[in-house]
């Protein structure tokens, strides 16, 4: 028989909501500060700095755009939460939604992105998440939609990091919520309990099938920090490359993540 799948792990939407608006408001503090050199920089994929930049206020519009719709019809949703990280490719130079950026012609950012920030509090609720909400994916849930926002968010501040070298804070729960989603998307698609995969201080799954560990130190042991971990998992990473910058353990002859990464559809 195959492993069995364990219970999808429960995310507080309250709190979820205002890790994705800390998070948001942690990249506009330094969207205001970009100069139009810092602005015409590459970015992931073919985008520009200004391409990503627009695209994360889009990250949450689409919410706020959601909920402007009468809900969708149907008592369950057509996506789950642990499906969405393989519904579209999650790769370098990507981005979960897989779409381009919006917002191209707006000449003010800042201005953008309080627009988008007041919208999102005034539309979503700190409650209501099994209230269905349309993507481009599929019907969701509002409070799993929420959770991927942070992914969103999470992902595409490293990427801004990256192409301008500027320090941006990453929200606690924010990150959090990335780190164990793209963990649990991992566990859900190589479900076992041979292998130990270690992300501290926020997840630790088990997954591959094969000789179950139960107690004491476990033979086989992935062990990474959260932000090579999201990069690992959505291909801004190598897993060679990790490894050999000592930026991942694994020990164990059957703790080689590297076919199942990234996590795409």
């Amino acid at each position: 028989m195959p492993p069995a799948k364990k219970r999808p792990r429960a995310y507080d939407v309250s709190r979820t909501r205002t890790a994705v608006l800390a998070q948001f408001a942690h990249v506009q503090a330094v969207v205001r500060t970009l100069t139009p050199g810092q602005l015409a920089l590459p970015g992931p994929g073919e985008w520009t700095v200004r391409d990503l930049v627009a695209h994360l206020a889009a990250v949450l519009e689409r919410v706020s755009q959601g909920l402007e719709l009468p809900e969708p019809a149907g008592a369950k949703p057509q996506l789950t939460l642990l499906e969405w990280p393989f519904s579209t490719a999650v790769r370098a130079g990507g981005s979960p939604d897989d779409v381009g950026p919006p917002a191209e012609g707006h000449p003010d950012l800042d201005a953008l992105y309080s627009e988008t920030a007041t919208r999102f509090t005034a539309l979503v609720p700190a409650d209501a998440g099994d209230r269905l909400v349309t993507t481009r994916a599929g019907t969701m849930r509002l409070g799993d939609l929420l959770v991927t926002r942070t992914v969103e968010l999470v992902v595409h501040t490293d990427d801004l990091h990256r192409a301008t070298g500027l320090d941006i804070p990453y929200d606690r729960q924010a990150l959090a919520a990335c780190t164990r989603l793209l963990a649990d998307a991992l566990a859900d698609k190589a479900p076992g309990g041979s292998v130990e995969v270690r992300v501290p201080p926020f997840a630790v799954v088990q997954c591959i099938g094969g000789p179950k560990h139960t107690r004491g130190t476990p033979p086989n042991v992935v062990e990474t920090d959260p932000l090579t971990w999201i990069r690992l998992a959505t291909g801004r990473t190598q897993w060679t490359q990790a490894l050999e910058s000592a930026q991942v353990s694994a020990s164990g002859e059957r703790a080689d993540l590297a076919p199942l990464l990234p996590l795409t559809g």
